[in-house]
């Protein structure tokens, strides 16, 4: 063992705290700014696999090599000296107090390393900053890693023993699920969040019962859904505001699954006057593509108050849209130009939404691949659409969403019906107005 007065003898002065994984996250950031491989970086002095050992945080770093690689680096020995992390309190107050305009990636990445230093000793602290990075994810439409965050958040939950927090983290874990297409877990966590938010305030009852209405509707329980839904806008409807607006676009969408188009029809232009632009831009503009999406399903549909509703869209999607927002955004124009005679359009628009990542929820997704399907069969590729709407009936009947496992046989037995009939691509079915 060496004596106190040499440990670490072999570090340059003044880098007490050049420790790992904290040099290697440097090394590599430094070297990844420079363009330069791990080849490059290491010829001359050390091995491409030495280097992926420091990097990695496998090997500690001796006085020698920091000081080499700081020269190939163009940089002072300094710059691996170890910062000290912002506590909790520190980057919550930053973050609340940031600009919209903070990279939501940035600021994912300080919540992630300050969580990964912190000591255990705040967990009501550290709830709020797993909270911000669960929004963060799902902005982003990491649901899979949203989902894990969110699983971390029940434990604090129950550690705080909260149980506003319980039935929050609850629903929002719901919902996950249900975007991931596990519509089973999604019930079993809405069950729960309604459980725990009975003898909470009005606004925690209703985002309980909106997880609870999405799981069943999946699920195929219509009734259930309707019944929560009508349960819903009765707890809304005199204060009004944005939980009024999504309790009337929940049961909207239950109606139209019920196939009560008109009684969807009235629903959704009610909630769409309900809310101003001003009030919540990003739930305005959600709310356009949702209702969008929505008329496309009903029938006759309504393809130009579709399209408007599209257009309206526009400016706010510029300005607070995501990713995400522009897929779906995508995903509806493919099925408004199937919808009206333009199969060509819609095609491409598939190949654009699909190009542009994974980051649709399961419905979605499935429903876009199902419009691939029929557009393969309306092109005389009858075996691989067929083969997909069957895979992706599979699919959403393994999930348990009985609801949309439906929609996809039917949508087959349409496009089948369609080229037996010779009719090819239907025409525009616009409804009247």
């Amino acid at each position: 063992m060496r004596p106190a007065h040499l440990a670490g003898a072999d570090k340059p002065p003044g880098s007490q705290m050049l420790e790992q994984p904290y040099f290697g996250q440097r090394l590599k950031a430094l070297r990844l700014e420079r363009g330069l491989s791990q080849a490059a970086l290491a010829a001359g002095s050390m091995s491409p696999g030495y280097l992926s050992r420091l990097e990695s945080g496998a090997r500690p770093p001796t006085a020698r090599i920091v000081a080499y690689l700081a020269g190939r680096l163009g940089v002072p020995v300094s710059s691996f000296a170890a910062r000290r992390g912002a506590s909790l309190a520190e980057l919550l107050a930053s973050v609340a107090s940031a600009t919209e305009e903070r990279p939501p990636e940035e600021v994912a990445e300080a919540l992630t390393e300050a969580l990964r230093n912190d000591d255990g000793q705040a967990p009501a602290l550290r709830w709020q900053a797993l909270w911000l990075l669960v929004r963060t994810r799902g902005a982003q439409g990491r649901h899979g890693d949203e989902y894990a965050l969110l699983a971390e958040l029940a434990e604090l939950a129950r550690e705080l023993a909260l149980p506003e927090l319980r039935a929050r983290v609850c629903a929002r874990l719901s919902r996950c699920a249900l975007t991931l297409g596990d519509t089973a877990t999604a019930r079993e966590h809405a069950g729960e969040a309604v459980a725990l938010a009975a003898d909470l305030p009005a606004g925690d009852r209703v985002a309980a019962l909106h997880a609870l209405v999405s799981a069943e509707a999946e699920a195929g329980r219509l009734t259930e859904a309707r019944g929560h839904a009508e349960q819903m806008c009765g707890l809304t409807e005199e204060r009004g505001g944005a939980a009024y607006t999504k309790a009337l676009w929940a049961t909207a969408a239950v109606c139209i699954r019920q196939g009560a188009h008109r009684e969807a029809r009235d629903l959704l232009e009610r909630a769409l006057r309900t809310l101003h632009s001003r009030e919540d831009l990003v739930l305005w503009m959600r709310l356009r593509l949702a209702a969008a999406s929505l008329l496309l399903q009903i029938t006759p549909q309504p393809t130009t108050r579709a399209r408007a509703l599209l257009e309206e869209t526009g400016p706010a999607l510029e300005l607070v849209g995501t990713e995400r927002h522009r897929q779906e955004v995508l995903a509806i124009r493919a099925h408004l130009a199937f919808a009206e005679g333009r199969p060509d359009e819609a095609k491409a628009l598939c190949a654009e939404a699909e190009r542009t990542g994974a980051l649709l929820s399961f419905r979605d997704h499935v429903r876009l691949q199902a419009l691939r399907g029929r557009l393969d069969i309306l092109d005389g590729r009858t075996e691989s659409g067929v083969r997909r709407m069957r895979e992706l009936a599979a699919r959403a009947q393994e999930a348990r969403n009985v609801e949309l496992a439906a929609e996809t046989w039917r949508g087959l037995a349409e496009a089948l019906a369609g080229l037996r009939g010779g009719e090819g691509v239907p025409a525009s079915r616009e409804a009247a107005t």
